[in-house]
C-alpha cells in the first residue's frame, strides 16, 4: 500500500532567498514552477529529488513582500528532511559557514537531529536516518526523502486518530510528542493546548499532503469524508489529483495522487526550467510569466534585489533597450498589476513595479484619505518624499539610466505621481498619467520645465471632474503637458495602451548605451 507524505506546501515572502535555500544551500532541485491552481497570480515552486518524486518534495506558495505568519496550533510547525546519518557534522558545519540558523545536534526519537531556520523563519530539521533516495541528488549527503512533519495540535487524540485514515499507526511518544509512523516517514502530533492559533504568512506552512495510490483511492476517501464539514471535491491539479480536508483540529490535509507526476509537461532532464501556467488560465499565460516574480537558480546571472522603502519587483525582458517604466498601481492593486500593460506599451523596457504603503482595511494604496475625494495632505507629502528617496536608491543600488526612466501611474497611483512631480520638480522627467486627478489641495508650482507627460482620463470617469486641476498645475509650472479624454470610464482600455504606445515612442526615452 502506498503510504507516507507526498508533499508539504509552505509560504514565502522571498523567492530569491527561497531559492537560494533550497537548491542552494539544501541542494534539492527545482522539479516545477507554475502559476498557482487557486491563484494564478501567485508563483508556486516545487523542490524534491531529481525526479520530483512524491515523498521528496516541498513546495512554496510566493507572497512577494508578504508578512510573517504566526506559528500556532491548527498548522504544520516543522518539516524534517531525512540526511545520511553521518552526515549530520557535515550539516552543521555548512550552516555555520552559511549562516544559517541552526541548533543542535541533539536526539530525538534515537535519531540525530538538527534544526535550522529557512529564509522565512521556517524550521527544517534535518534528521539522521537511513534512506536510500528513489533518485539521488548530486550531492552525496543531500536529503534523500521527506522524514515527517510536527503538527501542534489543541485535540491531539482527534489529530492522530484522523491522521490514521491516511496510513499511519501509533508508534511512541516523548514528552508532549505522540509519534504516528508510514512505511516510509513520520507524524509528529504535539499538544498544543493553550498555545495560540496560528496565522497564515511567510515562514508557515499551508499544509501537509499525503500519497494516494491512485485516483481511486482519492474518490474513495472523498466518500469517507462526506459527513466532515470542509472536506472539497476531487481537483485536477494536472501532475496529480487530490482533495483537502482539515482534520478537528484545524490543520489542512491533502490527500494526493503519485501521478501522472512532474513528467507530464516536461522531460525529466528539464524539471523546473520552463514556467507553467494553469491550464483554465491558459489564455491569459504571456500576461502571468510578466507579474510571477523572476529569480536565478545557483550559478545563474542574477539581479540581486536592493533593500529600498518600498516593496518592488523588477521585470527583465530577453531583450532589453535600457530603458526602464517605473509602475505605481492603483487602489487594491501590487508591484506587478501594471507589468502586462506597459509591456504591450514598450515589450522591451525593464519594468520596475512598485507597491504604496498606505493600506485601507488591507487594501494597497499610496496615501491615505478621509474619503473618496478627500486626502490626507500630510501623508501625500510623506509618501512623495519618501517614493523619490526610493528612485534615488533604484537609480544609484540598481545602474539605471536616469535618462531612460519614465512612470506609469494608475489611477491612486496616478495621483501620487502627480503630487511628487509638484512637490519634488525633476524627481519624475517623463510620466503617462492614467486616470489620475489633482490630490494635492494647493498646488504648488515648482520649476517643472524639462518634464513631460501625457495624460488619458475618461470621458465618462466620475472622477474626472478633478482632472483639470492637476492638468492646470502642470501646465503652470511649465510642463510639456499633453491631455487627452478618452472615450472610456475610470477603467483602462486597449486605447489607453495604442496612445501611450505612441507618446513614450516619441519622448527619446531609450537608454543612450
Amino acid at each position: 500500500m502506498t503510504t507516507g507524505i507526498h508533499h508539504v506546501t509552505c509560504i514565502t515572502a522571498n523567492v530569491q532567498a527561497n531559492v537560494d535555500f533550497y537548491a542552494g544551500f539544501l541542494g534539492l532541485r527545482l522539479v516545477k514552477r507554475t502559476g498557482g491552481f487557486e491563484d494564478a497570480e501567485q508563483l508556486h515552486l516545487f523542490y524534491g529529488d531529481a525526479a520530483g518524486s512524491p515523498g521528496s518534495l516541498i513546495s512554496f506558495l510566493v507572497w512577494e513582500g508578504g508578512g510573517r505568519g504566526r506559528v500556532g496550533h491548527g498548522q504544520v510547525a516543522e518539516v524534517s528532511f531525512a540526511v545520511p546519518p553521518a552526515s549530520i557534522g557535515d550539516w552543521l558545519t555548512r550552516a555555520m559557514d552559511a549562516r544559517v540558523p541552526v541548533e543542535g545536534p541533539k536526539r530525538e526519537f534515537g535519531e540525530p537531529v538538527l534544526r535550522l531556520k529557512d529564509p522565512d523563519g521556517l524550521i527544517v530539521k534535518l534528521v539522521g536516518a537511513e534512506w536510500v533516495a528513489a533518485a539521488p541528488l548530486p550531492d552525496p549527503v543531500a536529503p534523500t526523502h521527506l522524514r515527517g512533519v510536527t503538527i501542534l495540535s489543541e485535540r491531539p487524540d482527534e489529530t492522530a486518530r484522523f491522521v490514521t485514515r491516511f496510513g499511519y499507526r501509533d508508534h511512541t511518544a516523548e514528552g508532549a510528542i505522540r509519534r504516528l509512523v508510514s512505511d516510509s516517514d513520520v507524524v509528529d502530533v504535539r499538544d498544543a493546548s493553550g498555545f495560540v492559533p496560528s496565522i497564515p504568512g511567510a515562514g508557515i506552512p499551508d499544509h501537509v499532503a499525503f500519497r494516494a495510490p491512485d485516483a481511486d483511492s482519492v474518490r474513495r476517501m472523498r466518500l469517507t469524508l462526506k459527513d466532515i464539514s470542509g472536506a472539497t471535491n476531487v481537483h485536477d491539479r494536472k501532475y496529480f489529483l487530490s482533495l483537502y480536508v482539515r482534520e478537528p483540529a484545524d490543520t489542512l490535509i491533502e490527500y494526493a495522487t503519485d501521478g501522472p507526476g512532474f513528467i507530464v509537461d516536461e522531460p525529466i532532464d528539464h524539471l523546473g526550467e520552463t514556467l507553467f501556467v494553469p491550464p483554465q488560465d491558459a489564455d491569459r499565460a504571456q500576461d502571468l510569466k510578466l507579474m510571477l516574480p523572476q529569480f536565478a537558480l545557483p550559478g545563474e546571472e542574477r539581479f540581486p534585489m536592493r533593500d529600498l522603502p518600498f516593496v518592488h519587483r523588477f521585470h527583465r525582458p530577453e531583450d532589453p533597450d535600457g530603458s526602464t517604466i517605473v509602475l505605481l498601481h492603483g487602489t487594491g492593486g501590487n508591484e506587478s498589476d501594471l507589468m502586462p500593460l506597459a509591456h504591450q506599451i514598450n515589450p522591451r523596457a525593464s519594468l520596475l513595479g512598485v507597491r504604496g504603503r498606505s493600506t485601507e482595511e488591507g487594501i494597497n494604496r499610496w496615501f491615505r484619505r478621509f474619503d473618496a475625494v478627500t486626502y490626507d495632505q500630510a501623508d501625500i507629502c510623506a509618501e512623495s518624499e519618501a517614493f523619490v528617496a526610493f528612485i534615488q536608491g533604484a537609480v544609484s543600488g540598481y545602474g539605471l539610466d536616469e535618462s531612460a526612466i519614465s512612470f506609469l501611474g494608475y489611477s491612486n497611483g496616478a495621483n501620487l505621481l502627480g503630487a511628487v512631480m509638484q512637490l519634488h520638480p525633476g524627481a519624475v522627467r517623463r510620466a503617462i498619467l492614467l486616470r489620475s486627478v489633482q490630490a494635492l489641495v494647493e498646488a504648488s508650482h515648482g520649476d517643472l520645465a524639462g518634464t513631460s507627460a501625457l495624460m488619458l482620463n475618461g470621458a465618462s470617469d466620475p472622477f474626472g471632474r478633478m482632472a483639470p486641476a492637476l492638468e492646470q498645475a502642470l501646465r503652470e509650472g511649465g510642463a510639456t503637458l499633453d491631455s487627452r479624454i478618452l472615450p472610456a470610464g475610470h477603467d483602462l482600455t486597449p486605447e489607453d495602451v495604442d496612445e501611450a504606445r505612441t507618446w513614450l515612442s516619441g519622448q527619446g526615452s531609450f537608454a543612450s548605451g
